[in-house]
């Protein structure tokens, strides 16, 4: 287990955990009464602490390297059915956007998300989940495909934006998210949109417009990353807190502005302590809601949906 910097109380608490139980188990002591009081301080101290996170602490949280990533999350939620479709048709398959039918509890559904990779060389080949234009135009193309056999869209985002390189602003990268867009409110199968991780900029915009937009509770959305809005406004990284305070990325933040739809709780001490109880709630909440947007008629579906987006930012002096 990776702990962050804040996380260190929880770290030397879990290690003294450890001492003792090989202590236990070397000499035969009855550990059991202070295993337990060592384990009832780390809940205490978990809670203590993720019950204060700072929005620059969300954002590191987020990007924690035992984090689940996209493909773990389909994997479980449609248990083992996931057939990956690949390709735009047009350029190549980009291997940081992927996409597919899934199976949920019969269902059949269209999964869409950003795929970081879940070491080094995965991380090279997946381009840190960072897609090109290719990959919004596969999404697109499986939207499409969706909508065609009228089956419900999850699309899970976690990226740090949009691939920035010279060869992807060549090949459309601004047309291609600005397409998925315009597509996207117009579909006329439900869309639900999760931030998992990261949703940084157009790169997340990309496959999150949805008639539901969720944010895992230790994730952040936002026109720009903390540390780029600190290089900009201050020419370094150092402010990079401030920087998080001010953009109000947070998943509260979000919902308070009314630019998401709802908040799903993760174990506590992140998504990162307890993959399964995430992923167990995450499908509870892509059912709840597939439910709840099928009764809808098509036509009110996507006139909500646009209604909703159209009504963001908008501020009546009146």
């Amino acid at each position: 287990m990776n702990y962050l910097d804040f996380e260190k109380p929880i770290a030397e608490l879990i290690e003294q955990l450890e001492k003792v139980k090989q202590v236990g188990v070397k000499s035969g002591v009855d550990i059991i009464k202070t295993s337990e009081e060592i384990e009832e301080k780390i809940k205490e101290t978990r809670a203590e602490i993720y019950g204060n996170l700072t929005p620059w602490q969300r954002v590191q949280v987020s990007r924690h390297p035992d984090r689940p990533y996209t493909l773990a999350y389909i994997d479980y939620v449609t248990n083992g059915t996931f057939m990956e479709l690949h390709g735009d048709r047009t350029v190549k398959d980009d291997k940081a956007m992927v996409g597919g039918f899934g199976s949920v509890d019969g269902k059949t559904v269209m999964f869409i998300g950003q795929q970081k990779g879940i070491n080094t060389k995965m991380r090279q080949i997946r381009n840190f989940g960072m897609a090109n234009p290719e990959g919004y135009r596969k999404a697109l193309r499986l939207m499409k495909l969706a909508e065609k056999f009228n089956k419900p869209i999850v699309t899970f985002i976690d990226t740090p934006g949009a691939f920035p390189g010279i060869e992807a602003e060549e090949r459309g990268q601004g047309e291609a998210i600005a397409r998925n867009l315009l597509e996207m409110s117009q579909l006329k199968v439900p869309v639900i949109c999760i931030v998992i991780g990261e949703g940084a900029s157009g790169g997340a915009l990309g496959i999150a417009i949805g008639d539901r937009v969720l944010m895992l509770e230790n994730t952040w959305y936002s026109v720009i990353s903390p540390e780029s809005c600190s290089s900009i406004l201050w020419r370094n990284w150092n402010n990079k807190e401030r920087a998080a305070e001010a953009l109000k990325l947070t998943p509260k933040d979000m919902l308070e502005n009314k630019l998401i739809d709802g908040v799903i709780l993760e174990p506590l001490g992140g998504a990162h302590t307890d993959h399964i109880a995430t992923f167990k709630t995450v499908k509870d909440e892509i059912l709840k809601h597939i439910d709840t947007l099928e009764k809808l008629n098509p036509k009110e579906r996507v006139k909500q949906r646009i209604d909703k987006f159209c009504a963001m930012g908008v501020v009546n002096n009146g």
